[in-house]
Protein backbone atom coordinates (compact mmCIF):
# COMPACT_ATOMS: atom_id res chain seq x y z
CA UNK A 1 0.00 0.00 0.00
CA UNK A 2 1.13 3.18 -1.09
CA UNK A 3 1.36 6.04 0.67
CA UNK A 4 1.34 9.24 -0.93
CA UNK A 5 3.76 12.25 0.11
CA UNK A 6 1.83 15.32 1.20
CA UNK A 7 2.42 18.13 -1.35
CA UNK A 8 3.87 21.32 -0.21
CA UNK A 9 1.32 24.21 -0.91
CA UNK A 10 2.44 26.49 -3.40
CA UNK A 11 2.67 30.24 -1.85
CA UNK A 12 -0.09 32.35 -3.15
CA UNK A 13 1.91 35.29 -4.91
CA UNK A 14 -0.27 38.53 -4.95
CA UNK A 15 0.08 41.01 -7.20
CA UNK A 16 3.51 42.05 -8.49
CA UNK A 17 4.53 45.77 -7.09
CA UNK A 18 6.21 48.10 -9.47
CA UNK A 19 8.91 49.71 -7.80
CA UNK A 20 8.94 53.12 -8.34
CA UNK A 21 12.04 55.32 -7.72
CA UNK A 22 12.48 57.84 -5.24
CA UNK A 23 12.18 61.32 -6.31
CA UNK A 24 14.91 63.25 -6.08
CA UNK A 25 14.96 66.61 -3.87
CA UNK A 26 15.73 68.46 -6.48
CA UNK A 27 12.84 67.29 -8.66
CA UNK A 28 10.22 67.83 -5.65
CA UNK A 29 11.31 71.26 -5.03
CA UNK A 30 11.30 71.93 -8.89
CA UNK A 31 7.77 70.28 -8.68
CA UNK A 32 6.67 72.43 -5.99
CA UNK A 33 7.72 75.72 -7.23
CA UNK A 34 4.67 78.07 -8.42
CA UNK A 35 3.91 79.04 -11.79
CA UNK A 36 5.27 82.60 -12.69
CA UNK A 37 2.92 84.96 -14.81
CA UNK A 38 4.75 87.70 -16.59
CA UNK A 39 1.29 89.41 -17.00
CA UNK A 40 1.01 90.01 -12.92
CA UNK A 41 4.71 90.26 -12.11
CA UNK A 42 4.72 93.66 -15.03
CA UNK A 43 1.17 94.82 -13.25
CA UNK A 44 2.72 94.37 -9.50
CA UNK A 45 5.73 96.42 -11.19
CA UNK A 46 3.31 99.19 -12.42
CA UNK A 47 1.70 99.52 -9.15
CA UNK A 48 4.80 99.47 -7.30
CA UNK A 49 6.16 102.63 -9.13
CA UNK A 50 2.79 103.80 -8.87
CA UNK A 51 3.46 104.09 -5.18
CA UNK A 52 6.66 104.66 -4.75
CA UNK A 53 6.80 107.24 -7.10
CA UNK A 54 5.31 110.23 -5.44
CA UNK A 55 7.18 109.31 -2.50
CA UNK A 56 10.75 109.62 -4.09
CA UNK A 57 9.45 112.75 -5.67
CA UNK A 58 8.18 114.14 -2.20
CA UNK A 59 11.19 112.72 -0.12
CA UNK A 60 14.20 114.19 -3.07
CA UNK A 61 12.34 117.46 -3.69
CA UNK A 62 12.33 117.75 0.30
CA UNK A 63 16.41 118.59 0.39
CA UNK A 64 16.14 121.16 -2.20
CA UNK A 65 15.87 125.34 -1.49
CA UNK A 66 13.02 127.23 -2.69
CA UNK A 67 14.74 128.15 -6.06
CA UNK A 68 15.94 124.30 -6.70
CA UNK A 69 12.45 123.66 -6.88
CA UNK A 70 12.78 125.15 -10.03
CA UNK A 71 15.92 124.91 -11.49
CA UNK A 72 16.20 121.27 -11.19
CA UNK A 73 14.87 118.04 -12.33
CA UNK A 74 12.25 116.80 -10.08
CA UNK A 75 13.58 112.86 -9.86
CA UNK A 76 17.11 114.09 -8.93
CA UNK A 77 18.59 116.14 -5.99
CA UNK A 78 19.78 120.01 -6.65
CA UNK A 79 22.82 121.41 -6.29
CA UNK A 80 22.56 122.13 -2.70
CA UNK A 81 21.27 119.57 0.48
CA UNK A 82 18.94 121.89 2.26
CA UNK A 83 16.73 119.10 4.17
CA UNK A 84 17.40 120.21 8.03
CA UNK A 85 17.60 123.19 6.75
CA UNK A 86 14.08 123.09 5.93
CA UNK A 87 12.78 121.48 9.12
CA UNK A 88 14.09 123.76 10.82
CA UNK A 89 12.59 126.33 8.70
CA UNK A 90 9.07 124.58 8.53
CA UNK A 91 9.14 124.09 12.41
CA UNK A 92 9.81 127.85 13.03
CA UNK A 93 7.52 129.28 9.68
CA UNK A 94 5.06 131.66 11.71
CA UNK A 95 5.75 131.54 15.28
CA UNK A 96 5.69 127.71 15.47
CA UNK A 97 2.01 126.82 13.47
CA UNK A 98 3.13 123.77 12.21
CA UNK A 99 3.68 122.35 15.83
CA UNK A 100 0.29 123.42 16.81
CA UNK A 101 -1.23 121.92 13.79
CA UNK A 102 0.92 118.50 14.65
CA UNK A 103 -0.49 118.89 17.84
CA UNK A 104 -4.16 119.26 17.04
CA UNK A 105 -3.92 116.20 14.65
CA UNK A 106 -2.47 114.47 17.22
CA UNK A 107 -5.63 115.52 19.27
CA UNK A 108 -7.76 114.69 16.86
CA UNK A 109 -6.28 111.19 16.56
CA UNK A 110 -6.58 110.31 19.91
CA UNK A 111 -9.68 111.23 20.59
CA UNK A 112 -11.49 110.62 17.28
CA UNK A 113 -9.62 107.38 15.88
CA UNK A 114 -9.86 106.03 19.88
CA UNK A 115 -12.67 106.16 20.52
CA UNK A 116 -13.67 105.12 17.33
CA UNK A 117 -12.00 102.44 17.87
CA UNK A 118 -13.42 101.49 20.94
CA UNK A 119 -17.18 102.15 19.86
CA UNK A 120 -15.98 99.46 17.04
CA UNK A 121 -14.76 96.94 19.32
CA UNK A 122 -17.37 97.01 21.64
CA UNK A 123 -20.70 97.44 19.31
CA UNK A 124 -18.93 94.79 16.86
CA UNK A 125 -18.26 92.24 20.14
CA UNK A 126 -22.17 92.75 21.28
CA UNK A 127 -23.81 92.32 17.95
CA UNK A 128 -21.36 89.51 17.12
CA UNK A 129 -22.18 87.68 20.36
CA UNK A 130 -25.78 88.39 21.34
CA UNK A 131 -28.63 88.21 20.08
CA UNK A 132 -31.74 91.02 20.06
CA UNK A 133 -34.88 92.04 18.38
CA UNK A 134 -33.72 93.83 15.34
CA UNK A 135 -30.48 92.27 14.70
CA UNK A 136 -31.08 91.71 11.36
CA UNK A 137 -32.35 95.61 10.87
CA UNK A 138 -29.21 96.69 12.77
CA UNK A 139 -26.99 94.48 10.03
CA UNK A 140 -28.55 96.59 7.10
CA UNK A 141 -28.07 99.87 8.96
CA UNK A 142 -24.04 99.15 9.14
CA UNK A 143 -23.94 98.07 5.77
CA UNK A 144 -25.80 100.92 3.98
CA UNK A 145 -23.52 103.02 6.32
CA UNK A 146 -20.28 101.74 4.84
CA UNK A 147 -21.92 102.53 1.51
CA UNK A 148 -21.94 105.66 2.28
CA UNK A 149 -19.36 108.61 1.27
CA UNK A 150 -17.89 110.52 4.06
CA UNK A 151 -18.05 113.63 1.93
CA UNK A 152 -22.07 113.27 1.04
CA UNK A 153 -22.61 113.70 4.93
CA UNK A 154 -20.51 116.37 5.47
CA UNK A 155 -22.81 119.64 4.82
CA UNK A 156 -25.72 118.00 7.06
CA UNK A 157 -23.34 117.34 9.63
CA UNK A 158 -21.94 120.88 9.27
CA UNK A 159 -25.61 122.49 9.52
CA UNK A 160 -26.52 120.29 12.75
CA UNK A 161 -23.39 121.28 14.62
CA UNK A 162 -24.29 125.11 13.14
CA UNK A 163 -27.21 124.78 14.95
CA UNK A 164 -25.52 123.72 18.14
CA UNK A 165 -23.05 126.14 18.27
CA UNK A 166 -20.28 123.67 18.17
CA UNK A 167 -18.68 124.53 14.37
CA UNK A 168 -15.09 126.17 14.77
CA UNK A 169 -14.05 124.07 17.40
CA UNK A 170 -12.33 121.03 17.83
CA UNK A 171 -15.55 119.12 18.56
CA UNK A 172 -16.91 119.60 15.56
CA UNK A 173 -14.38 117.35 14.06
CA UNK A 174 -13.57 115.06 16.95
CA UNK A 175 -17.59 113.99 17.36
CA UNK A 176 -18.15 112.58 13.35
CA UNK A 177 -14.51 110.87 13.64
CA UNK A 178 -16.30 108.54 16.53
CA UNK A 179 -18.64 106.97 13.97
CA UNK A 180 -16.85 104.25 12.13
CA UNK A 181 -19.41 102.22 10.14
CA UNK A 182 -16.42 99.85 8.52
CA UNK A 183 -14.92 99.49 11.93
CA UNK A 184 -17.86 98.60 13.43
CA UNK A 185 -18.26 95.96 10.44
CA UNK A 186 -14.99 94.63 10.54
CA UNK A 187 -15.02 93.98 14.30
CA UNK A 188 -18.24 92.20 13.61
CA UNK A 189 -17.27 90.04 11.38
CA UNK A 190 -13.68 89.25 13.21
CA UNK A 191 -15.59 88.91 16.92
CA UNK A 192 -18.25 86.09 15.28
CA UNK A 193 -14.77 84.47 14.13
CA UNK A 194 -12.20 84.80 17.06
CA UNK A 195 -14.30 84.48 19.76
CA UNK A 196 -15.51 81.05 20.55
CA UNK A 197 -19.16 80.18 21.57
CA UNK A 198 -18.09 77.41 23.51
CA UNK A 199 -14.99 79.79 25.77
CA UNK A 200 -18.23 82.23 26.71
CA UNK A 201 -20.40 80.54 28.13
CA UNK A 202 -17.39 78.84 29.98
CA UNK A 203 -16.56 81.97 31.37
CA UNK A 204 -20.31 82.27 32.41
CA UNK A 205 -20.27 78.89 34.26
CA UNK A 206 -17.46 79.64 36.40
CA UNK A 207 -19.61 82.97 37.37
CA UNK A 208 -17.42 85.32 35.19
CA UNK A 209 -19.79 88.82 34.63
CA UNK A 210 -20.09 89.87 31.00
CA UNK A 211 -17.74 92.96 31.71
CA UNK A 212 -14.66 90.92 33.19
CA UNK A 213 -15.58 88.27 30.30
CA UNK A 214 -15.28 91.10 27.66
CA UNK A 215 -12.12 92.76 29.42
CA UNK A 216 -10.26 89.62 30.68
CA UNK A 217 -11.08 86.75 27.92
CA UNK A 218 -12.53 88.62 24.60
CA UNK A 219 -10.15 91.52 24.53
CA UNK A 220 -6.96 89.50 23.75
CA UNK A 221 -8.62 87.73 21.20
CA UNK A 222 -9.61 90.52 19.61
CA UNK A 223 -6.32 91.86 19.64
CA UNK A 224 -5.41 91.88 15.83
CA UNK A 225 -8.70 93.30 14.78
CA UNK A 226 -8.46 95.88 17.24
CA UNK A 227 -5.31 96.99 15.90
CA UNK A 228 -6.31 97.03 12.40
CA UNK A 229 -9.30 99.02 13.14
CA UNK A 230 -7.16 101.54 14.79
CA UNK A 231 -5.05 102.18 11.87
CA UNK A 232 -8.03 102.49 9.43
CA UNK A 233 -9.47 105.21 11.70
CA UNK A 234 -5.84 106.45 12.50
CA UNK A 235 -5.26 107.04 8.93
CA UNK A 236 -8.67 108.37 7.94
CA UNK A 237 -8.18 111.20 10.82
CA UNK A 238 -4.63 112.08 10.19
CA UNK A 239 -5.65 112.37 6.55
CA UNK A 240 -8.87 114.70 7.04
CA UNK A 241 -9.39 117.45 4.91
CA UNK A 242 -12.74 117.97 3.45
CA UNK A 243 -14.56 117.84 7.05
CA UNK A 244 -11.98 120.07 8.62
CA UNK A 245 -12.42 122.36 5.81
CA UNK A 246 -16.10 123.52 6.18
CA UNK A 247 -16.07 123.44 10.19
CA UNK A 248 -13.27 125.74 10.91
CA UNK A 249 -12.00 128.78 10.42
CA UNK A 250 -9.30 129.34 12.94
CA UNK A 251 -5.98 128.71 11.98
CA UNK A 252 -5.26 127.75 15.69
CA UNK A 253 -7.68 124.26 15.06
CA UNK A 254 -6.43 123.73 11.95
CA UNK A 255 -4.97 119.79 11.16
CA UNK A 256 -1.82 118.99 9.37
CA UNK A 257 -3.37 119.00 6.02
CA UNK A 258 -5.61 122.04 6.34
CA UNK A 259 -2.57 124.04 7.30
CA UNK A 260 0.07 122.84 4.43
CA UNK A 261 -2.78 123.80 2.39
CA UNK A 262 -2.85 127.45 3.91
CA UNK A 263 0.48 127.17 3.12
CA UNK A 264 0.35 126.21 -0.31
CA UNK A 265 -2.46 129.22 -1.39
CA UNK A 266 -0.68 131.58 0.36
CA UNK A 267 1.66 131.77 -2.99
CA UNK A 268 -1.44 132.78 -4.76
CA UNK A 269 -3.03 135.61 -2.85
CA UNK A 270 -1.71 139.28 -2.66
CA UNK A 271 1.56 139.87 -0.94
CA UNK A 272 1.84 135.73 0.16
CA UNK A 273 4.96 134.47 0.19
CA UNK A 274 5.76 131.92 -1.80
CA UNK A 275 6.93 129.10 0.85
CA UNK A 276 6.84 125.71 -1.57
CA UNK A 277 10.11 123.75 0.07
CA UNK A 278 8.47 124.52 3.14
CA UNK A 279 5.07 122.70 1.93
CA UNK A 280 7.14 119.67 1.00
CA UNK A 281 9.15 119.49 4.27
CA UNK A 282 5.85 119.41 6.20
CA UNK A 283 4.36 116.89 3.96
CA UNK A 284 7.50 114.65 4.78
CA UNK A 285 6.90 115.20 8.47
CA UNK A 286 3.01 114.63 8.14
CA UNK A 287 3.54 111.04 6.82
CA UNK A 288 6.61 109.99 9.39
CA UNK A 289 4.47 109.30 11.90
CA UNK A 290 1.93 107.23 9.60
CA UNK A 291 4.94 105.13 8.41
CA UNK A 292 6.31 104.45 12.03
CA UNK A 293 2.50 103.25 13.44
CA UNK A 294 2.34 100.94 10.15
CA UNK A 295 6.42 99.85 10.48
CA UNK A 296 5.43 98.86 14.28
CA UNK A 297 1.94 97.37 14.17
CA UNK A 298 2.35 95.71 10.77
CA UNK A 299 2.60 92.20 12.12
CA UNK A 300 -0.61 92.62 13.96
CA UNK A 301 -2.76 94.55 11.24
CA UNK A 302 -1.49 91.24 8.81
CA UNK A 303 -3.14 89.09 11.25
CA UNK A 304 -6.44 90.66 11.54
CA UNK A 305 -6.73 90.97 7.93
CA UNK A 306 -6.43 87.03 7.11
CA UNK A 307 -8.35 85.68 10.31
CA UNK A 308 -11.33 83.58 9.23
CA UNK A 309 -9.40 82.92 6.15
CA UNK A 310 -8.60 79.55 7.32
CA UNK A 311 -10.95 77.30 8.64
CA UNK A 312 -9.35 74.42 10.47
Amino acid sequence: MTTQSPTTPRPVRGPRLRQTRPTSPRRAHRGSRPRRSPLLTVLTGIVLVYSLLPLAWLLINATKTQGDLFTSFGLWFGDSFALFSNIAATLSYDDGIFLRWFANTVLYVVLGAGGATALAVAGGYGLAKFDFPGKRGVFAVVIGAVAVPGTALAVPTFLMFSQMGLTNTPWSVIIPSLISPFGLYLMWTFAAEAIPGELLEAARVDGASELRTFVQICLPLLAPGIVTVLLFTMVATWNNYFLPLIMLKNPDWYPLTLGLNAWNAQAATAGGEAIFNLVITGSVLTIVPLVIAFLFLQRYWQSGLAAGSVKE
